[in-house]
């Protein structure tokens, strides 16, 4: 079985008690609709927030769809990317799910490779937050697996050769270093103006105390989330299509 190039998007987040999450969710189904309208764009949410994966992936079928696309809405492929998303599309086929689905890769760097579409909407959100950086601190939510931390390092790399500037990355939660002592560094090597690009794609808790330590440490501008940056949803529209690329089998006959 194989699908079809028209084949409907699922997004599928990770989803939070904070509306804004699942508004910011929304904001990007929308751009990504408006970058590709022959796509339909439908939110998902793996935990908090309804409707979860397997119940759009039946909605779709029942519609009488004849595959999907499901687009992890995460930067890095820690835990959720790795065992969520999978288990989610395995509870579709257990459940009698009977269309072939496509999950494409996260949005962060992928084999290496950070996409220029990511890079373009932080630089988007970052020049929203203020101009004449000498340094930039890229903030993420934080996670204990050493090697998402690693692509979110090279996201740094690639960001600060991008803008001429130096750029660490720094963590909320899960692992150091902390944002604010990230700042706190680069004003100490002699930093005057840190900005700080927000590694998030939806608002919620741990980015609203990610720039709150940014700014007590003395950060100038901090960028808000990427949510629906147009750089983005082209960056969804690729991993839609470098998916359909690859073959596609039913978990469960």
């Amino acid at each position: 079985m194989t699908a079809s190039p028209v084949d409907p998007v699922v997004l599928v987040a990770h989803g939070s008690r904070d509306p804004r999450a699942a508004a910011a969710t929304r904001a990007l189904a929308r751009a990504v609709e408006v970058a590709d309208p022959a796509v339909t764009v439908h939110p998902a949410y793996l935990d908090h927030t309804a409707p979860r994966p397997a119940d759009v992936l039946h909605a779709l079928a029942a519609a009488g769809h004849t595959g999907a696309t499901l687009v992890p809405l995460l930067l890095t492929a820690a835990y959720h990317g790795r065992v969520d998303i999978p288990a989610a599309v395995a509870e579709a086929y257990a459940d009698g799910l009977r269309i072939p689905v496509r999950v494409s890769t996260v949005l962060g760097p992928a084999d290496g490779i950070v996409d220029p579409g990511l890079l373009g909407g932080l630089a988007r959100r970052l020049a929203a937050a203020g101009t004449g950086f000498d340094a930039v601190v890229l903030a993420a939510a934080g996670t204990r697996d050493a090697a998402a931390r690693t692509t979110v390092d090279l996201a740094a790399a690639a960001f600060g050769t991008a803008l001429g500037l130096p750029c660490v990355a720094a963590y909320a939660s899960a692992a150091p270093p902390a944002v604010g002592t990230a700042v706190a560094r680069l004003r100490a090597r002699g930093a005057r103006r840190v900005g700080v690009a927000a590694y998030f794609l939806a608002p919620g808790r741990l980015y609203a105390e990610a720039a709150a330590a940014a700014r007590s440490a003395g950060a100038v501008g901090v960028a808000e989330p990427l949510e629906g940056a147009p750089e983005i949803a082209r960056l969804v529209l690729d991993r839609v299509e470098l998916a359909g690329k690859s073959p596609v089998s039913l978990l469960a006959a």
